[in-house]
């Protein structure tokens, strides 16, 4: 008869392990970026908030949540502090009441024009680290391991 240790199925090393290089990788590539981000005292969920704001415009709670990343009420409490910290704008929609929209202040957009140059170049580091085909190529694998997700 089998044992149990017999029936399972061996796990890989964890050097090979997808989710924990994954980790790595983010842990790796995040301290330029924290350290940008530190100089106007904003967090990296923040930070994903005004960049998918300026580049979108205004969006409904729901939007703004997926393509940031973020849980939908982590992005309540973060949009809140951030609208209390004059970064966003949020605003209640005419036709249904329960829906939120939110949009970047001058405040918010300001700190995006002024760190474009330093994301700019940190990219430019990671490419460099990469190569710019094995960058390219990185951002096309990790896409096909996106949730169904429209842009």
């Amino acid at each position: 008869m089998p044992t149990a240790k017999n029936n399972k199925a061996k796990l890989v090393s964890t050097t090979r392990s997808l989710p924990i290089m994954l980790i790595r990788a983010r842990e790796g590539i995040m301290p330029p970026i924290r350290e940008m981000l530190a100089e106007y005292d904003i967090t990296e969920q923040q930070w994903r908030v005004l960049r998918v704001l300026a580049e979108y415009g205004p969006l409904d709670t729901s939007s703004v949540a997926q393509r940031a990343c973020l849980l939908l009420p982590s992005l309540t409490r973060i949009a809140q502090k951030m609208r209390d910290n004059g970064l966003v704008s949020l605003s209640r929609d005419k036709v249904d009441r329960r829906r939120q929209t939110i949009s970047i202040t001058r405040a918010g957009q300001h700190i995006v024009d002024v760190n474009q140059e330093k994301a700019a170049d940190i990219v430019k580091g990671f490419k460099k680290t990469l190569g710019k085909e094995n960058y390219e190529q990185l951002l096309d694998l990790l896409a096909l391991l996106e949730p169904e997700f429209k842009d």
